[in-house]
């Protein structure tokens, strides 16, 4: 993809004009409430993978309670023989992608931190979504599962998960509550995202990178490839239904709007050759979010934005801010 969205000095001071609605904070203060209530009484299990077959990381096989007490899996990895309790990173998963196998997920504890790897409900193979919710369901994904209402919409139950994993983390004992960081790329950006804005001070820093679900009406105006043309087909063989009426319900779950209910320190990626997330979808987000903020821009970067290179500035950024990793 050539350079096609907005010169870095637009993006710098890019504002989308759309407007929060006026219960967005009650909307998810009630969610997360009302899933905290369904999940009372219920501990997180933690069953040690056997044979693990690593020499220096311990493994759990984790269900926490997430939306409406349903469990949701997370591997837990603890580097083996770290003095606790660690600074610990929960991670979230792009689109369409599950908590996959453990053996893919050893940066972290490699770099002496515990690490959460939430699995995404419906995307993944081991977390079911037993909740479709009404009126319309998949476009080749999961961007229109439910968009006949906020109430019903899949994000909201995805969302909902995140916060309670990290609810989940901060109760484990290997884990120090006063250290959770948030992570994800792409949909897992605007996971962290959301986590960052909903779970305020139970969140030490966010790392989004190339974040999803942010600004979707000019994703869907302008994205080349990935979910947010999910929309643009919806409502082209939708035709009676209204598109404002669609976009009023992806408004209580735009990054844009969780941004400003942040406090943790972010460090925000961003490809300005991404087709998928356009830079311009991420500014809306990144120019609004109200804790410390820094963002990696990679000049030429598609979707894979910086790739290990983001890596390195991660652990680089986290250990300036005193969240390096055990030794």
């Amino acid at each position: 993809m050539a350079l096609t969205d907005l010169s870095l000095e637009e993006l710098g001071r890019y504002d989308s004009g759309v407007a929060a609605p006026a219960d967005f904070a009650e909307f998810w203060a009630g969610t997360l409430e009302e899933a905290r209530a369904a999940g009372a009484g219920q501990e997180a299990e933690y069953r040690p993978v056997s044979p693990v077959r690593l020499a220096t990381v311990d493994v759990f096989d984790v269900r926490f309670p997430g939306w409406g007490g349903q469990p949701v899996a997370a591997w837990l990895l603890l580097p083996r023989g770290a003095s606790g309790p660690l600074p610990t990173v929960v991670g979230f998963q792009g689109y369409s992608g599950g908590r996959g196998l453990y053996l893919e997920r050893l940066l972290w504890a490699a770099a002496g931190y515990a690490q959460l790897v939430v699995d995404s409900r419906g995307q993944g193979h081991d977390t079911p979504d037993p909740d479709p919710g009404t009126g319309a369901q998949w476009v080749g994904g999961f961007m229109t599962r439910g968009i006949a209402g906020r109430e019903d919409y899949y994000y909201r139950r995805l969302m909902t998960d995140c916060v309670r994993a990290v609810d989940a983390a901060r109760a484990h004992p290997a884990v120090d509550p006063e250290r959770v960081i948030v992570e994800g790329g792409s949909q897992g950006g605007g996971l962290a995202l959301a986590t960052a804005g909903l779970a305020g001070d139970a969140v030490a820093a966010a790392l989004v990178d190339v974040p999803f679900l942010c600004h979707y009406r000019r994703g869907a105006d302008i994205a080349g490839a990935g979910p947010y043309q999910e929309l643009v087909t919806y409502l082209g063989s939708h035709q009676r239904v209204a598109p404002a009426r669609v976009f009023d319900v992806l408004n209580y779950f735009d990054g844009q709007h969780f941004a400003p209910l942040a406090s943790a320190p972010a460090l925000f990626s961003v490809g300005l050759m991404d087709p998928v997330c356009p830079p311009s979808t991420v500014y809306a987000a990144y120019n609004r979010y109200a804790g410390e903020k820094d963002i990696t821009v990679w000049e030429f970067g598609d979707h894979g934005g910086g790739r290990a290179s983001q890596s390195l500035a991660r652990l680089d950024w986290l250990a300036e801010r005193g969240l390096g990793g055990a030794r």
